[in-house]
């Protein structure tokens, strides 16, 4: 590994989006430090930490909502963003149209998403000022002008992650998100050793014993998701031979990849939100509703774990429903003279594939549910705390993946033996 990134760096274009990454990444990390005007900072700290949902969210964002710097919603307002012109797409047939009319479509899609980002930035962030009173002065400039402040933060945020994926290595938005979850891991990694140390010290051995249960089982997992992520379920593509003037076309096999894991981390997140939204509400309406939620369905309680699970496993399979048809990839391979060996084209080529799909969505869908109840079942039994979320572990070693193909791809241009050998 230590001999590829030597010589990805002898390489001048590979240096340069290297250097470029990394820049882009200080410059973001260097806003996150730069403190919103108006605001009562340590109103919104008992807020966050209160709240299980913005706790999430500060989470995601590298603290930066705790402190509520102008990077307080980070990527958030993009993501919602994302996915609220995704379903769009989905049930407007115009937006789904304009998807489908190739990439000046496409430009047009993205520049729709980058409005409704700015705007979902805007009102959300005078939303959390109002519901956490985090106003200095409050009064409608002093909320207004919160809200300008954060909404430009996102924007930034959403410019430099644009610039990354264009002149960098990786997706940036996926990275900005990586340095906000690296950056609380690394303060809890930090504190996981001097906690260490002084136990040895102390000759607390039980201690001693949990650090180091806690760090196998966070290489296995990491191992774990590295595999599932990098899976895929490859359907045989054989293409007849065809004359087309005086040239004959096809004749060749390849295959169709299908991931293991083709949702990602959406369901996971969905499904925490929804989960933490109850306690969210009642803490901003009913402090005794917020404190009967709390001691009847707690995260590491049977009723919570159970329906956290069923959660994920529905959000997994709508997600991959309005992401994956089988019906225009038949048709794809029927017009381009392909078929699968042994499948004849058509309507039993749909339901081949629709069948392979639900098979390893399942698969994706448990392995997903198992990571997220991992660190609950954790502590039931042995009453070990994981220092991270399911989601941020999925993530990071995700995006690290990621970013290790495309950095992968670009060195075998060049001959060089990569990460992945």
């Amino acid at each position: 590994m230590l001999e590829t990134l030597k010589n990805a760096w002898k390489i001048p274009d590979l240096r340069k989006k290297i250097l470029y990454t990394l820049g882009m990444l200080l410059l973001y990390r260097f806003l996150c430090f730069i403190p919103t005007p108006g605001v009562d900072t340590a109103s919104i700290a008992a807020s966050v930490k209160g709240i299980p949902l913005l706790n999430y969210m500060s989470v995601m964002t590298g603290s930066n909502l705790s402190q509520f710097t102008i990077m307080a919603m980070g990527i958030t307002p993009y993501i919602n963003a994302s996915i609220i012109m995704q379903l769009l797409c989905v049930a407007i047939p115009a937006l789904e149209e304009l998807n489908k009319s190739g990439d000046e479509g496409r430009k047009k899609i993205a520049q729709i998403t980058r409005y409704v980002t700015v705007g979902l930035g805007f009102v959300q962030a005078i939303a959390l000022t109002v519901g956490m009173k985090g106003s200095a002065t409050p009064g409608f400039f002093s909320y207004v002008t919160i809200g300008f402040c954060l909404a430009a933060g996102t924007a930034l945020a959403m410019w430099i992650g644009e610039r990354i994926t264009e002149k960098g290595i990786g997706n940036g938005i996926s990275l900005l998100i990586f340095a906000g979850i690296i950056s609380n891991l690394s303060v809890a990694v930090a504190n996981g050793i001097v906690n260490f140390v002084n136990n040895i010290i102390a000759g607390q051995i039980l201690s001693v014993l949990g650090a180091i249960a806690i760090l196998v089982i966070s290489l296995v997992l990491i191992v774990g998701v590295v595999l599932v992520d990098m899976s895929e379920r490859r359907i045989p593509i054989q293409y007849a031979k065809r004359m087309v003037g005086r040239r004959m076309y096809g004749g060749q096999s390849t295959h169709i990849p299908l991931r293991l894991n083709s949702s990602g981390v959406l369901p996971l997140i969905f499904a925490s939100s929804i989960m933490q939204f109850p306690a969210t509400i009642l803490a901003f309406i009913s402090q005794k509703g917020y404190a009967w939620w709390n001691s009847n369905v707690s995260p590491t309680g049977f009723w919570y774990n159970l329906i956290f699970a069923a959660l994920i496993l529905g959000f997994t399979f709508f997600y991959n429903s309005i992401s994956f048809n089988p019906v225009d990839m038949s048709k794809n391979i029927q017009q381009n003279g392909g078929m699968i060996p042994g499948i004849r084209q058509g309507k039993p080529t749909t339901e081949f594939i629709t069948k392979i799909n639900r098979r390893i969505t399942l698969f994706g869908a448990f392995f997903l549910a198992f990571l997220a109840l991992l660190p609950s079942i954790m502590f039931a039994v042995a009453e070990v705390s994981l220092p991270f979320a399911a989601s941020s572990l999925l993530i990071a070693v995700s995006v690290a993946v990621e970013t290790m193909r495309q950095l992968e791809s670009q060195m075998l241009m060049r001959h060089y033996k990569g990460f992945l050998k």
